[in-house]
């Protein structure tokens, strides 16, 4: 299945937008995707949290959209829409029957040219006390929710471009005059700092003239430059942050730096494909020791953030048996990263990972929406959109050796940076 390549056209208009095209002739679906190249990582030490606002204040209306009525009017046609803010970039995105495709391109295009019409402080008062709540529901009142926020001081330094989450430190967004927000609005987001992904159910010259039409006309600024941290090394030091809270069970995170996202990433391939091995599915090293054999743990989950400035990172969970000392699990975890380090994984654990890889960008890939964003990524952070159709051959030429490298460098770091819950009440 390595051989899948999907058909995509691409374009720069005169402003500096560049546009992607990946036709499904027939699908009867379309998704727009508008990624710009704006994330936490950009932000001053100061004003943390402005990429994220913006994921907000984009929904409140521009020049000729009432707030609330860019969401109105694409559900009122059949659309699902949203827009997430990560460490490189703020992503919006829509599907919808084909016959939307107009509607759906004029909103975005007017909301990133007059944006500013509506950005009043009304507005920013309003979408500041959402990110409150958001802030709230989603990490101070549910369980573990302060995990990552608390795990990437352990992995970053504070003055490092990934050294803080992108929701953001809320007593800055209070201090944020309208000015600030206004300055940071025209800085980043300007046609030469995105990239606009149709895909589905169009031809790419019917793309391609939709795209010059709605936002041709739209004048452009300089493209920001981009700076990027150069690479850091596994973390050195042991930190452990332990915290007690009204938890379930007692739980580990723990976090590695991991190499930089890049185009073919064999490094980072590998390492995500054996941080899997350790510690992914009911396959998984760690799952088959810690749960089923043991009976120590009810969860074991691995994830990887791809990032692109120096370093990604990646991050090991376990859920453990209030009976159970964490330090006993811990070890487990450290013995069985070291025993990877030094035999690798077996040709079976490696197929495993690669299979279950695959299988998660075929899921990706299957939607007009899923293709739409994979395309947007490449375009917007390695300048080529086709790159999505390499990952597939790199995956099945990566080896058993290389994911054994990959831990001896990378993993047997992994519980050198430490968050820890234990429940405040008896275990019983």
């Amino acid at each position: 299945m390595s051989d899948v390549a999907y058909s995509i056209e691409t374009l720069e208009l005169d402003n500096g937008l560049r546009v992607a095209v990946s036709p499904d002739p027939g699908l009867g679906v379309v998704a727009v995707n508008l990624w710009y190249d704006v994330g936490s990582r950009h932000e001053r030490p100061t004003r943390q949290g402005f990429a994220h606002l913006f994921e907000h204040l984009m929904f409140q209306g521009s020049r000729n959209v009432a707030s609330g009525q860019h969401m109105e009017l694409l559900h009122s046609n059949g659309a699902s829409l949203n827009a997430t803010t990560s460490f490189d970039r703020t992503n919006y995105f829509e599907s919808f029957p084909s016959g939307a495709l107009d509607l759906a391109l004029w909103l975005e295009a007017d909301r990133l040219a007059y944006l500013s019409d509506a950005l009043d402080q009304a507005n920013l008062d309003n979408q500041r006390d959402v990110v409150y709540e958001e802030r709230r529901q989603r990490m101070d009142n549910v369980p573990y929710g302060t995990s990552l926020e608390r795990l990437v001081p352990l992995m970053f330094p504070a003055d490092h471009p990934y050294g803080h989450l992108p929701i953001g430190n809320m007593q800055q967004l209070a201090e944020s005059s309208l000015e600030e927000v206004r300055d940071f609005h025209s800085t980043f987001y300007l046609p030469s700092n995105a990239v606009l992904t149709i895909a589905g159910d169009v031809t790419a010259d019917e793309g391609f003239a939709k795209a010059h039409h709605y936002f041709g006309p739209i004048a452009s600024g300089p493209r920001p430059t981009r700076s990027l941290a150069d690479p850091l090394g596994p973390v050195v030091d042991t930190g452990v942050d332990k915290i007690s809270a009204d938890v379930p069970v007692p739980a580990a995170y723990l976090g590695c730096r991991l190499p930089k996202d890049e185009p073919q990433a064999r490094e980072l391939a590998a390492a995500e494909l054996v941080l899997g091995v350790l510690g992914f599915g009911e396959t998984s090293r760690l799952h088959r020791r810690l749960v089923r054999r043991d009976q120590v743990a009810s969860s074991v989950s691995a994830y990887v953030s791809r990032m692109i400035s120096g370093n990604s990172f990646g991050m090991l969970t376990v859920r453990i048996d209030p009976r159970t000392d964490l330090d006993e699990v811990v070890d487990a975890v450290d013995e069985e990263v070291r025993a990877l380090s030094v035999d690798g994984p077996t040709e079976d654990e490696v197929q495993i990972a690669i299979a279950s890889s695959e299988r998660e960008w075929f899921d990706d890939m299957a939607t007009a929406a899923g293709r739409a964003d994979a395309i947007s990524q490449a375009r917007l952070l390695f300048g080529d959109a086709r790159l999505v159709n390499d990952y597939l051959p790199m995956l099945h030429s990566l080896t058993a050796d290389e994911l054994g490298k990959a831990a001896a460098d990378w993993l047997t770091a992994l519980t050198r940076a430490q968050v820890r819950y234990e429940p405040t009440g008896d275990p019983g």
